[in-house]
């Protein structure tokens, strides 16, 4: 019979990062979101506590442990503050993972232990100004020439949304640039899709002026600029022509860690209708003892319990070895779409609050929406799954 019931290890991990989320990260999200500031000093602390190398062995400064406890570590963050919990989810998901996935040792010995202690982050430079969702658009292209130190990659290009890739301990961002034309057994061609390793700094590389977000507003999202940048030959991260499957493969475990964060959300969002719905009184009672109040709160947990599960069977299957693609998707579907559902319901429950930016809710109600579109938007999702069911 199936246990969704959470060991002492992992308990042990999701109590101890819900207390540092609500007494260490909580107090400071309000100024962080005002001033769009990024939190040094809370990312700096996830790293003593170890978060950012859950997933990875020892001997490359990681904690030894797995993704489910990285994406039982996002939920309980995503509950108080969404851009700390991006922070997370892209410096390990996609900033370390690929390196630990597809690089070389000697690219694991350099860079993953800076990044697992949470002292360094890098980027993931997939998506472009017409190459999103539509990765096969990709622009940014890669040549190799002769260099003074031999062979080198000259890269230009543009990327957009690029998260984690212009803080003062950003180490490099992985670029996916076109490298080649490859044939194919009918005759016709597709472009040759590579992921190159970039170093923040060099020369001809920059991010841009950040953006001005919606939400996500402590987390550090540029455009990125590729103007005749060259790295050594040995920066080519994975085999050349993989980088596009390399980076699906990616996106199918970081979904996984998206639906945490979405589930976590959903949770903040009832912790903080319940909490209020028992104190807000109107017309001499308390407003939780109306049931429309209730059976709206009511649903709110429904949706993150449901998201909690997807999640969680997802994880369960990629951990054990099985096919999970489909599962992720759906992960990442639903609990996406329950974070926005549940901040537009809770914004409801606090009335006028719920309009004001002091109150969490409201940051709530500004950051989910991009839990529909970010990693993977819903349409993208349900084109998953119907492919799976042979649409």
């Amino acid at each position: 019979m199936v246990d969704f019931q959470l060991d002492d290890e992992y308990r042990e991990l999701s109590d101890t990062v819900r207390e540092f989320a609500d007494e260490v990260v909580a107090p400071v999200s309000q100024r962080h979101d005002e001033e769009h500031s990024f939190p040094y000093e809370i990312v700096a602390q996830m790293g003593e506590l170890g978060l950012f190398g859950l997933p990875f062995p020892e001997q490359y400064g990681g904690m030894g442990g797995d993704y489910f406890a990285l994406a039982l570590a996002l939920e309980q963050l995503g509950r108080v503050d969404q851009s700390i919990a991006i922070t997370l989810e892209a410096g390990v998901s996609l900033g370390a993972m690929p390196v630990y996935r597809f690089g070389t040792e000697k690219q694991k010995e350099t860079w993953l232990p800076e990044l697992a202690a949470g002292r360094a982050l890098a980027g993931f430079g997939l998506t472009e100004p017409e190459a999103g969702s539509d990765a096969g658009g990709t622009k940014t292209s890669a040549r190799l020439e002769d260099g003074t130190d031999g062979r080198e990659w000259v890269i230009n290009g543009a990327k957009e949304f690029i998260t984690n890739s212009g803080t003062d301990i950003t180490r490099f961002v992985t670029v996916t640039a076109v490298t080649g034309t490859e044939q194919r057994s009918d005759g016709t061609s597709r472009k040759e899709i590579s992921t190159i390793i970039v170093p923040s700094g060099t020369p001809g590389f920059r991010a841009e002026k950040p953006y001005n977000k919606v939400g996500w507003n402590a987390s550090d999202t540029h455009p990125l600029s590729f103007k005749d940048v060259r790295v050594p030959e040995e920066n080519l991260l994975g085999s050349r022509g993989r980088g596009y499957a390399n980076f699906l493969s990616i996106l199918d475990e970081g979904r996984i860690a998206i639906a945490a964060l979405a589930t976590g959300a959903a949770q903040g969002c009832v912790d903080l209708s319940v909490r209020y719905a028992k104190e807000r009184h109107a017309f001499g009672t308390a407003i939780g003892r109306h049931q429309a109040i209730q059976f709206k709160i009511a649903r709110m947990k429904a949706r993150a319990h449901t998201a909690r599960l997807a999640y969680y069977d997802a994880a369960s299957r990629m951990l054990a070895g099985r096919p999970f693609k489909t599962e992720a998707a759906i992960a990442k579907m639903v609990a996406g779409e329950a974070a926005m559902d549940n901040a537009r319901d809770a914004t409801q429950v606090f009335g006028g609050y719920g309009f004001i930016n002091e109150f969490t809710v409201a940051r709530h109600y500004r950051d989910s929406k991009i839990l529909e579109v970010g990693e993977g938007t819903t349409e993208v999702q349900l084109m998953l799954i119907a492919r799976e069911l042979g649409l």
